[in-house]
């Protein structure tokens, strides 16, 4: 109640605002102005929402855009000689020349038509069709098409198919550059939602882009090791009533369902969007574990089923109070219903052993929703604003477990999250831009756990991080930079408590400084260079502190550890981007230190020696280095291709059995996605991954590879297109391991990694796109927006 009582109280503030800022203001001093009314070529409708730029000698000096009847008019400005260009998404640029004199202080343009431009249209079709990899200043931005990339059933399936980016298809744990310390977001906003949970939660179809921002600025908040990844939905802005409709099933061993809609209604000054996506179906794992070690020789058998249903629905709105004012509402309500079961097999050579069956289902209930309200103003000066926006969001999850033990465990887990941003971005000149920040952010989280249906634990969780940002971006000739720093105050507080033994506490309250810096040289267009460094963290999350146990097989338990420490890293990156006439390559290498890493120990269980237990500790400093390269080429009118390479070394350490191990690990991937146009409509698509070997302290995983084949068509003039995809089709992708400790074991984990993917896409309505520069939260980028 008390969130919803913030929340009115703010709009009807922001609301008052906005009435404050439309009063008229009287200027004393002579001054003119520039009128007309902008017009579609072939229709002579009139388009609203068009970009009006006036120039004195190539700068920038005031602007406009055209209201709903296409008319606009800039004031107050200098008599002197303007030149104007009229800009708009789609359409040509034109430019007109204009006198402002004592004689003609208000110029009127008349009607201008301007026409649509072939070239950028043919561009954007382009772009839809197949996914796009852009490298910008500080990320890596993944544009979702129609081809292979995005055709599955969940964002997981996306993930496997990005450069950089790993999924783990027992778990659906993520990791980026081989390192798992990531955090994901959702439209720019962190979720309640566990991520291995999320990925599978979130339709494909669902997803408009997918940014990798390995080394983020002092505007971001500075959690996860190895960077961000953030998940963009579909939200349409075009002009009258758009959308779409996509429709996919895949077939393995069981059919999945992904279904969206994705729709949007512009009129006036209010746009109206909603996408709702589908996602259900049976998954099934299944594989062996077998141990050699002598004396301890044994047979392992393991089958693992989920039958989940997701959905997911984003609806809202934006207002365009007028040319400065902007406020906008969007709510995200996810709700996930889930069933799992597994069959362990375990067959002891030692006769004098009893072999062990196991069974375990569980059911699954949650519901998660997200509340967002943004007001953005701008000045008067190009590129001059402020932004207050503030994010509330929570989640209810419910677990009922059953073991064959016999045993029962019900789990109840409450989280919520208060995000408010306050941003302000001043050009203080052409070349230099300065960038102030303000953040809070309060979560909360609860759980509560049954054993037998008799109380056994619970926990409480809160923490709340203050925060504030600078950032000074300079521009000179050939170089532009970036630096920034950003200081958080972190206050985290945690009671574990279970029957029969003695309560646990965590208190954790630092004040730290975290650094970026960004250089950028680019000497022609075809080249250019960029310097990144940040400093980032890792905190323990809920389940690495949490020492009451999370889950039990026959050998092993595994909890938490309320002692960790966060981890810090100190991150730098160079990259290099070369633009050709086919295309542009780039290419970078990496190196993070870590200090007080927080690393997996598997130890003997001091309540049960034939078992273990599997936790968390801190260790010393480590560091990881990489290389990276990737290509988007367009060989000829009909053949194009997406091409990736990755490299990573690091040094794990870690404690098992008691004993202490270090190792060096170098891991090497490769992607290929091939498009070939056969026709205006037909595209055929030939993709491949190779997944090098895995090391981690208790295994040694084989390589991986598959390859895919496909097709897209397009169909009704070009609203519809038909996908095909064929999946894994020499069935090469499973998990094959050997491990020495803690004792000698050789294995393997398949999943319905070959598969057949049939999907129908139909898009309807033909409105424009708007020209109103979007949220700065919207364009998530670091010099000019982005989020915390």
């Amino acid at each position: 109640m008390r969130i919803k009582l913030i929340l009115l109280c703010l709009f009807g503030n922001l609301i008052s605002l906005a009435a404050q800022n439309s009063i008229p203001v009287n200027l004393t001093e002579a001054s003119g102005s520039i009128s007309g009314k902008v017009v579609d070529k072939k229709t002579n409708q009139p388009i609203p929402f068009v970009n009006i730029i006036v120039q004195d000698n190539g700068k920038v000096v005031s602007g406009g855009i055209t209201s709903e009847k296409g008319l606009f008019r800039i004031k107050n400005l200098e008599l002197k000689k303007y030149n104007v260009e009229i800009q708009y998404m789609g359409y040509k640029t034109v430019s007109k020349s204009i006198t402002l004199s004592v004689n003609n202080t208000n110029a009127n343009l008349n009607t201008i038509a301007i026409e649509e431009d072939a070239i950028e249209l043919k561009g954007v079709e382009i772009v839809s069709e197949k996914s796009t990899i852009e490298q910008k200043i500080d990320r890596k931005v993944i544009n979702i098409g129609k081809d292979l990339i995005s055709a599955g059933s969940t964002a997981a399936e996306i993930m496997n198919n990005i450069p950089s980016v790993s999924i783990d298809q027992q778990t659906n744990a993520i990791s980026l550059r081989g390192n798992p310390n990531v955090r994901v977001l959702i439209d720019g906003k962190p979720t309640t939602i566990e991520t291995a949970q999320l990925l599978q939660q979130i339709p494909s179809s669902s997803i408009k882009q997918i940014e990798l921002i390995t080394n983020p600025s002092a505007k971001y908040n500075p959690e996860g090791m190895s960077g961000i990844i953030n998940i963009v939905l579909n939200k349409n802005t075009k002009i009258g009533l758009n959308g779409s409709i996509n429709n996919g099933v895949t077939f393995g061993i069981t059919p999945k369902l992904n279904s969206s809609v994705d729709m949007n209604y512009r009129n006036g000054k209010i746009n109206w969007f909603a996408n709702y996506g589908l996602n259900t179906g049976k998954r099934t794992n299944y594989g062996f574990i077998n141990t050699t070690e002598t004396g301890l020789e044994d047979f392992q058998d393991y089958t693992f089923t989920r039958n989940n249903t997701s959905h997911l629905a984003k609806i809202g709105f934006d207002i365009y109070i007028n040319e400065k004012n902007t406020l906008s509402f969007y709510t995200n309500q996810n709700l996930f219903k889930g069933k799992s079961g597994s069959l362990s097999k375990i067959d002891f050579v030692d006769p004098s052993k009893t072999d062990i069956n196991q069974t375990f289902n569980n059911k699954v209930d949650n519901f998660s929703q997200t509340y967002n309200i943004d007001y953005k103003k701008n000045f008067k000066k190009e590129g001059h604003n402020i932004e207050l926006e503030a994010n509330y969001s929570d989640g209810d999850n419910k677990e009922d477990a059953f073991y064959s033990d016999p045993r029962t465990n019900y789990i109840t887990n409450k989280r919520n999250n208060t995000l408010i941003n306050l941003d302000y971005v001043n050009p203080l000149s052409e070349t230099l831009k300065l960038e102030l920040g303000l953040e809070s952010r309060i979560e909360n989280a609860r759980n509560n756990f049954l054993l037998n249906n008799n109380y056994n634990s619970n926990f409480k969780f809160s923490r709340n991080i203050y925060s504030g940002y600078a950032t000074i971006g300079k521009q000179w000739k050939k170089w532009s930079s970036q630096l920034g720093t950003r200081i958080e105050k972190y206050e985290a507080n945690a009671d574990f408590n279970k029957v029969d033994e003695t309560p646990a506490k965590f208190n954790n309250d630092i004040l730290t400084l975290y650094p970026s810096g960004f250089l950028n040289y680019t000497p022609s267009e075809k080249n250019s260079f960029n310097l990144s460094f940040s400093r980032r963290v890792d905190r323990p999350s809920i389940n690495q502190l949490n020492p009451i146990r999370d889950w039990s097989t026959p050998q092993i338990d595994s909890e938490g550890n309320p002692n960790l420490r966060p981890q810090f890293t100190n991150s730098f990156e160079l990259n290099y981007t070369r633009k050709t006439k086919i295309g542009s390559v780039t290419s970078g290498i990496f190196y993070r230190r870590i200090n007080n890493e927080i690393t997996r120990t598997l130890v003997e269980n001091p309540n049960d020696p034939s078992k273990q237990t599997l936790s968390y500790a801190n260790l010393n400093g480590n560091n990881a280095y990489g290389f990276e390269s990737s290509a988007n080429l367009d060989f000829t009118k009909w053949f194009s291709s997406n091409m990736s390479v990755d490299a990573y070394n690091k040094t794990i350490r870690g404690v098992v059995s008691g004993k202490f191990l270090e190792a060096n690990v170098t891991a090497f991937n490769a992607r290929m996605n091939n498009t070939f146009k056969a026709s205006k409509n037909l595209r055929f698509q030939f993709s491949a991954m190779y997944q090098g070997k895995d090391l981690t302290l208790q295994m040694l995983g084989k390589p991986m590879w598959k390859m895919d084949l496909g097709s897209s068509l397009n169909v009704l003039k070009g609203a519809g297109t038909f996908t095909v995809r064929y999946s894994d089709i020499f069935k090469t992708m499973r998990y094959r391991f050997t491990s020495e400790y803690p004792k000698e074991q050789y294995g393997q984990f398949n999943w319905e990694s070959r598969s057949v993917y049939i999907g129908f896409n139909y898009r309807f309505g033909s409105g424009k796109n708007k020209a109103v520069q979007r949220k700065t939260r919207d364009q998530n980028e670091s010099q000019g927006g982005g989020v915390l």
